[in-house]
């Protein structure tokens, strides 16, 4: 695996929120939307745009760190619930360089330092199964499909 030196993660503040999501709706319209009907676009739209889960981030109860190249987002990941990714996210021209998996150690050692969390779970999209997989995670139930989004329920524990 090729890590990229100038790469710096960090939590994300207020001022980073629209690009994060931007990335996130990026990357989803050019990489997962395809596995998707219109109900399943829409919603995860409307998830991204939904002021509530904002407003949670700003009271810092959706924590998000932040990949950056330079000045520039190239990834992001979000965390609800204490141990469940909500959004990981890699924008396209960074795929297949240690990001996501940087981005996942990172939110497991800040779930195990501010939460006492023994594992961490996320509902993967389909694009997403087998990298979840090769990095530790299983499968804890078969492929689901809730408001027109398709994921995997997964789990994997963090010491």
């Amino acid at each position: 695996m090729v890590q990229e030196s100038n790469i710096q993660i960090r939590q994300a503040n207020i001022y980073d929120w629209d690009e994060a999501m931007a990335l996130a709706w990026k990357t989803f319209l050019k990489f997962e939307a395809k596995d998707y009907g219109q109900e399943g676009i829409d919603s995860f739209r409307d998830f991204l745009t939904d002021s509530l889960l904002r407003r949670m981030f700003l009271m810092g109860e959706y924590p998000m760190f932040i990949a950056l190249d330079g000045e520039k987002q190239a990834g992001m990941i979000s965390l609800r619930n204490k141990k469940h990714i909500s959004l990981l996210f890699v924008e396209e021209g960074h795929h297949h360089r240690g990001i996501g998996r940087q981005l996942i150690q990172i939110m497991e050692k800040y779930i195990r330092k501010e939460y006492l969390e023994e594992k961490i779970t996320v509902n993967a999209a389909p694009y997403a199964v087998g990298f979840y997989r090769q990095i530790g995670f299983e499968d804890v139930a078969p492929q689901l499909t809730k408001d027109g989004i398709i994921y995997t329920p997964m789990e994997k524990k963090i010491y």
